[in-house]
């Protein structure tokens, strides 16, 4: 459980996203229609590595916590706890459009490639509340109000 001066909170979110790739021949990208077949493994060695540390410097600088992090060839999975404030497509959006610029901005001198991520993305939720937690919240509440 996390708290922040409103809220006691257990919100974590599962967000899935990918890069965005072409086909061979060069026509424009459908990493968006989720084919397996037009996937690029782009995401792999020092690349993944890089990526990962961006994902975990944003986290820390937005005061989020990374549960869970892979960084695989083809896609990112990323369990992150935040505050009821922020929206799983904030969330998304914030770790999407941030890594990309830090990425280009760092990396792209030396090694050409820049990193962009598909439109598209997956979000979930993950938690429960034992009814002891809920009964825990409630009396302490009970103390502050009396």
């Amino acid at each position: 459980m996390k708290t922040t001066r409103h809220a006691t909170y257990n919100l974590n979110y599962h967000i899935v996203w990918l890069p965005k790739s072409r086909r061979t021949d060069g026509s424009a990208d459908i990493a968006e229609r989720s084919s397996a077949q037009y996937r690029k493994a782009v995401l792999t060695g020092e690349v993944a590595d890089r990526v990962e540390s961006i994902l975990h410097e944003i986290a820390d600088e937005k005061g989020l916590d990374i549960q869970n992090l892979t960084v695989q060839p083809d896609h990112v999975h990323l369990f992150v706890s935040s505050p009821p404030k922020h929206s799983p497509s904030l969330l998304a959006n914030w770790f999407k459009r941030i890594s990309s610029r830090k990425y280009n901005h760092r990396h792209t001198d030396h090694d050409g490639e820049k990193i962009r991520w598909a439109r598209g993305y997956y979000a979930g939720t993950a938690g429960h509340v034992s009814s002891e937690t809920v009964e825990n919240y409630i009396d302490r509440h009970k103390e502050v109000q009396a």
